[in-house]
């Protein structure tokens, strides 16, 4: 689920992070009779950090799980994947909070709101909490999940990013939080468990998204796409997505070990419009990252659980990177 000078080449990258998930998509257990140890203890999950989860498992099942994040730049990554760095560094805190209501035993519609509090060294002004691009997705569960014949339970999501986020005749370029442009969303997951010797499970998750905006954004003044004062035009976002695994070991029935990886990709925005009577026509530069998120996770119950870890970039290309120590709370009714 939260990139600092990547916000001029590619917001819906940015906002797709972790703390927006990376992403963007997090995840809620989706314990069934199906995917349970084969013995009298069921194990306990929460769910990765990264990770999203698929559809629910019974009609009527409502699941609520809020991240909090903090987000400390680290560097710069440039065209060729060198790092530098990065000043001034724009700090963040998030609330990143998930929704999930389970339809029917296999339909699921799910909310993700983001509130962030953003900050630079040496910038004491402040516009305060802002709530950013409200993501509203329907997933839907077409396999169900068959360990004894190795069959793992497969789920699409289809939706739409509501542009909710401030973007356009901003005091400030930080407060810049939103895309301007309705973004549909597009994802597939798989999830498999296994009992590996010593009746530890091994829990296995592997997704591909797709994000595109569908109307472009108009734009004035300082926005989220770094423009500055007197500009008049539009930008279209440009196209992006993230791929990964999660495994998340057992060490009991509590504890759980989790660990994430993931590609972020992402084409550069086209902004075109004109400021002080000069003509801009611009496409930013595409960009790229790998992630890890590490994290322990430890369960109450089958309803009830939290995992803290942190997230961070590795490598990449015309990106800002950093390290993301966060914590969230699941729950299950």
């Amino acid at each position: 689920m939260y990139k600092n000078l990547w916000v001029f080449m590619s917001i819906p990258a940015l906002l797709s992070m972790p703390m927006a998930a990376h992403a963007a998509d997090t995840s809620t257990d989706e314990t069934s009779s199906t995917q349970v140890l084969q013995n009298s203890k069921p194990q306990w999950y929460t769910g990765s950090l990264v990770s999203p989860s698929g559809a629910m498992t019974q009609k009527g099942m409502f699941a609520w799980e809020p991240y909090m994040t903090y987000s400390q730049p680290v560097g710069y990554l440039n065209s060729n994947g060198s790092s530098g760095p990065l000043h001034p560094r724009q700090k963040a805190v998030s609330n990143f909070t998930l929704y999930k209501y389970s339809i029917t035993d296999s339909i699921s519609i799910q909310l993700t709101p983001v509130i962030s509090y953003r900050w630079k060294k040496g910038d004491n002004t402040s516009s305060g909490l802002k709530f950013g691009d409200l993501p509203v997705d329907l997933m839907w569960r077409y396999v169900d999940a068959d360990p004894k014949r190795y069959i793992p339970a497969l789920s699409i999501f289809a939706g739409m990013a509501f542009p909710t986020g401030d973007y356009n005749k901003l005091g400030r370029a930080q407060d810049g939080v939103g895309a301007g442009a309705y973004t549909f969303r597009l994802a597939l997951t798989e999830q498999s468990t296994y009992t590996l010797p010593g009746q530890h499970e091994l829990r296995l998750r592997v997704w591909s998204t797709f994000r595109r905006a569908v109307t472009t954004a108009h734009l004035h003044d300082v926005t989220s796409y770094g423009t500055t004062s007197g500009f008049k035009g539009r930008a279209q976002p440009g196209m992006y997505g993230e791929s990964g695994f999660s495994l998340e070991f057992a060490l009991n029935q509590r504890w759980v070990l989790a660990l994430d990886l993931a590609r972020d990709w992402a084409n550069g925005a086209h902004l075109r419009g004109s400021n002080a009577g000069k003509k801009i026509d611009t496409i930013a530069a595409s960009s790229g990252d790998w992630q890890i998120a590490p994290a322990i996770e430890y369960n109450w119950s089958p309803q009830f659980g939290v995992i803290a870890g942190v997230s961070t970039y590795f490598a990449g290309h015309n990106t800002g990177f950093d390290v993301s120590p966060q914590v969230a709370f699941n729950s299950v009714f």
